[in-house]
């Protein structure tokens, strides 16, 4: 150890913080190796003179890109903030940020209380600037790297998938060959389960009737029991999910796709957060390559089941829905205020049912209580009456045209008419009057 590297009595009686990290699950539960030679960090802490040692392990498997959340990183956030870090440890700069913001928030509060970094090259103080332009290169560095191996990972994978060559997971359904590529999984039994959903889904045009009627029929789905790998199988009862995964999956037609969903970032608590999984439209997909492989269906049908799927994607959330007959007057107009589904209409009662209206989604797909459940005489009576109020107007205008005239005329005329037959009622009552007093004087 050189006199450099000696480390004075008031850094040495706070605390060592031993930062490990790994960036994915498959790091940790792989690359043991690199785990071993973090957490021997600890005996490198000691030799150095540290009594008290701290291990932060919380962010095994979360990468240090900025885009996730790190608790442990956080924790060591607090802890140099209260000043009771004297040094950190880590493996190398990468390990504690791979983004400009996190590295020199880092480096900053290490100089302000006066906190030392050491890595296997040796001791760095924030405080001096030589040592903090060659922190922040190292910083910089790793981020830039970073972003190359992300480049050029994602710009490889893109490539071969533009040749169809690019290994992803398929469908239940599907295997990769070793020498034929993408076919045909060469069992049986899975291959009619997959056809037989396509033949029900042609005789009665609806994935929920379909999923009825292979569940009376006590027919199983294939659910993987190896994880990724799709070589083994149990079956279990089908699902309504696994009749919709089956309609909508372009691989089916025979076509190979690539890119059919994006990531999005968004600003949460002043971090960028990415997600995944948002689906883009089909216009829009990155690679679409017709007859790459074997069939279940032509493009044709899968555009025929894609038509009749939309059509009967009634309520959901969002969506603008015309009614479906019956004698309820809002329905499909009506959302649910507390979990923004759409209401459905149910005909109860004998004789003339009534409709009630209710928020039915959560009892049937989660098992869960209804929102609520109102009768629909009331509401719709009053959605009559405002109708009818506002239409009235409109509905009086065309009736009261005659024969080239207008309607103001029309009205003009039958007040005059009504007038006229009220004064010539009150002469006639006048003369009646008249002739009566004039007998009784008479007589």
């Amino acid at each position: 150890m050189s006199s450099s590297d000696l480390l004075p009595a008031t850094v040495l009686r706070r605390k060592a913080v031993v930062y490990v990290r790994q960036s994915t699950q498959t790091q940790v539960q792989t690359n043991l190796e690199s785990q071993r030679r973090q957490y021997d960090l600890v005996e490198e802490a000691r030799r150095r003179g540290f009594a008290q040692v701290e291990v932060i392990d919380d962010d095994l498997g979360r990468s240090a890109s900025g885009m996730v959340a790190r608790p442990g990183f956080d924790r060591l956030v607090a802890w140099l903030c209260a000043g009771e870090v004297g040094a950190v440890l880590c493996f190398d700069a990468s390990r504690l940020a791979r983004n400009g913001r996190d590295w020199h928030h880092l480096l900053e509060l290490c100089g302000l209380v006066e906190a030392r970094v050491i890595d296997l090259d040796g001791v760095y103080d924030p405080c001096r600037p030589n040592d903090r332009l060659l922190l922040g290169m190292k910083g910089s560095i790793s981020e830039f790297e970073l972003g190359v191996l992300r480049a050029r990972m994602f710009e490889a994978a893109r490539a071969k998938a533009h040749r169809g060559e690019l290994r992803i997971s398929v469908p239940i359904g599907y295997i990769w060959h070793r020498e034929i590529g993408l076919g045909f999984d060469p069992d049986i039994r899975l291959q009619e389960t997959i056809r037989l959903i396509f033949d029900r889904f042609r005789k009665l045009g609806s994935a929920r009737q379909v999923m009825l009627s292979l569940a009376a029929d006590g027919v199983n789905f294939p659910r993987p029991s190896d994880g990724k790998k799709m070589v083994s199988f149990d079956w279990t009862p089908i699902r309504y999910r696994n009749v919709i995964s089956v309609l909508k999956n372009p691989f089916y037609a025979g076509v190979y796709v690539y890119g059919k969903s994006e990531k999005r970032t968004t600003l949460v608590e002043g971090r960028l957060r990415k997600s995944y999984g948002h689906g883009k439209p089909l216009d829009q997909w990155d690679v679409m390559l017709r007859d790459h492989h074997e069939a279940y269906i032509d493009w044709t049908e899968f555009e025929r089941n894609q038509k009749q799927l939309a059509v009967n994607a009634y309520g959901r959330v969002g969506g603008a829905k015309s009614g479906r007959g019956g004698r309820a007057l809002l329905a499909g107009m009506l959302c649910c205020g507390r979990c923004g589904r759409r209401l459905v209409v149910a005909y109860v009662g004998r004789g003339v049912p009534q409709a009630v209206y209710r928020c039915d989604r959560p009892n049937l797909m989660l098992a869960q209580p209804r929102c609520f459940t109102f009768g629909g005489r009331r509401p719709d009576e009053a959605i009559a009456r405002e109708l009818l109020r506002a239409v009235e107007p409109l509905a009086i205008e065309p009736h009261c045209k005659l024969n080239g005239g207008t309607w103001k005329s029309r009205l003009a005329s039958d007040a005059s008419r009504n007038l006229n037959c009220s004064r010539r009622a009150t002469r006639r009552r006048s003369q009646s009057a008249a002739m009566q007093l004039a007998i009784r004087t008479t007589g």
